[in-house]
């Protein structure tokens, strides 16, 4: 069956509102972590996921890092205006972006836009005992998200980065049903996190702590990390009965060199820690193909060219091996003489996928008729209502600051 045939209520389970962790454990590593292996479920706690981890297993970690992505002003008339930050749109680079130092543009979601028809927002933030002011201005209206023009002017330079870090407010989950908290600027972080720019983040790897990667690095456990910036589109419900009526959101994404070259090397064995590294690492091999078909047939290539479609997996039927692909890219690198492969990708991972890289996945447990459960229930087809009940019938706590998974079909 092709995926656009999938009927969304299939994929749905009762989900209690006290079954949704609303803040983390202490001890991050403490959470339980649930065992798939071949069919059988157990448990444990994830300090522990050394021990259920298989030999010669090499873990691939989404490195982004959630920005304050969250921007308040507040008009003459007292009206709230809230202003998302969804991408950047220009610079369209994020480390060019966030490197700005006195305007950029970002396409943005706003709440109560009713209320702003024109004119600019404003408001004045302290940086280092510099008082700033920042302008919010609208220059396109006509898409789902509108543009907004973002400057700012104080007596010394501040980048964008600065400005979203002295303006913004952290984005938690909206299904938290809570105000973001001081706290959730380090919990809702990966401790590895380095590269600025989701608004949500890979909750996956928010069970890992430094001592415990170290203690994993010991045991030979080898690890890449990777980046894919996580959009606001990673909650959007699926609204449609079929998934053929839901468009799938895009999200950039960005992989070194030696980052392809190390998950080359670990073919048959990699584990993704989430679902964003897992569609990262699964878009890869169709950026490959596409690079291999492009080279083949003199096609010119760019960014835009290797964007990986929804349906791509499903519409295609191509040959070549994950090794193949993945050379194809590092040979497009050499060619270019590029350090890093950035683009964006909108691929779906449901039911009849046939995965191409990935063997493993680490993650927490999803909402109901979401496209994350379905990326769940392609690895381990029905048995994911197996797992689901195991997870309720023991205690498990649920979503983003919910316990984890080790799931091997």
């Amino acid at each position: 069956m092709h995926p656009k045939e999938l009927k969304i209520e299939n994929f749905t389970y009762d989900l209690p509102d006290e079954r949704i962790a609303k803040f983390p454990l202490a001890d991050r590593s403490s959470s339980k972590l649930l065992t798939y292996k071949g069919g059988k479920i157990a448990h444990t706690t994830f300090r522990n996921i050394g021990d259920e981890l298989p030999e010669n297993a090499m873990l691939v970690f989404n490195n982004t890092r959630v920005i304050q992505a969250r921007i308040v002003f507040h008009k003459s008339s007292g009206a709230r205006i809230e202003v998302f930050l969804l991408e950047p749109h220009s610079p369209r680079d994020y480390a060019s972006n966030f490197a700005a130092e006195d305007e950029v543009v970002w396409q943005c979601m706003v709440g109560n836009a009713a209320k702003w028809k024109e004119g600019f927002l404003e408001q004045t933030v302290q940086i280092s005992g510099d008082s700033v002011t920042l302008k919010a201005e609208c220059i396109d209206k006509s898409g789902k998200a509108r543009l907004i023009k973002l400057s700012w002017s104080g007596a010394e330079k501040h980048t964008f980065a600065d400005i979203v870090d002295a303006a913004g407010e952290l984005p938690i989950p909206p299904y938290l049903n809570r105000k973001t908290e001081e706290s959730d600027k380090t919990t809702y972080q990966t401790v590895y996190s380095k590269i600025k720019g989701s608004v949500a983040a890979p909750t996956a790897g928010l069970h890992f702590t430094s001592d415990l990667i170290d203690s994993l690095q010991k045991r030979g456990i080898r690890r890449a990390e990777l980046t894919l910036h996580v959009g606001a589109g990673t909650f959007q419900p699926v609204k449609s009965e079929t998934m053929d009526g839901h468009e799938m959101h895009s999200e950039v994404i960005s992989v070194r060199r030696e980052t392809i070259e190390t998950v080359k090397s670990g073919l048959g064995n990699i584990i993704a820690v989430g679902t964003t590294s897992v569609r990262t690492l699964e878009s890869l091999y169709y950026i490959g193909v596409a690079i291999a078909e492009a080279s083949a047939k003199g096609v010119a290539i760019d960014s835009d060219y290797l964007h990986v479609e929804q349906w791509t997996p499903y519409d295609t039927n191509p040959t070549l091996s994950a090794n193949d692909s993945l050379q194809a890219i590092l040979d497009y690198l050499d060619r270019e003489g590029k350090e890093s492969l950035v683009t964006s990708t909108q691929i779906i991972i449901a039911p009849s996928y046939q995965f191409k890289i990935v063997r493993g996945i680490i993650t927490n447990f999803h909402q109901p008729q979401s496209t994350l459960l379905l990326l769940v229930s392609a690895l381990v087809g029905d048995d994911w209502h197996k797992i689901y009940k195991y997870a309720f019938d023991n205690g498990f706590r649920f979503l983003s600051y919910g316990d984890s998974s080790l799931l091997l079909p």
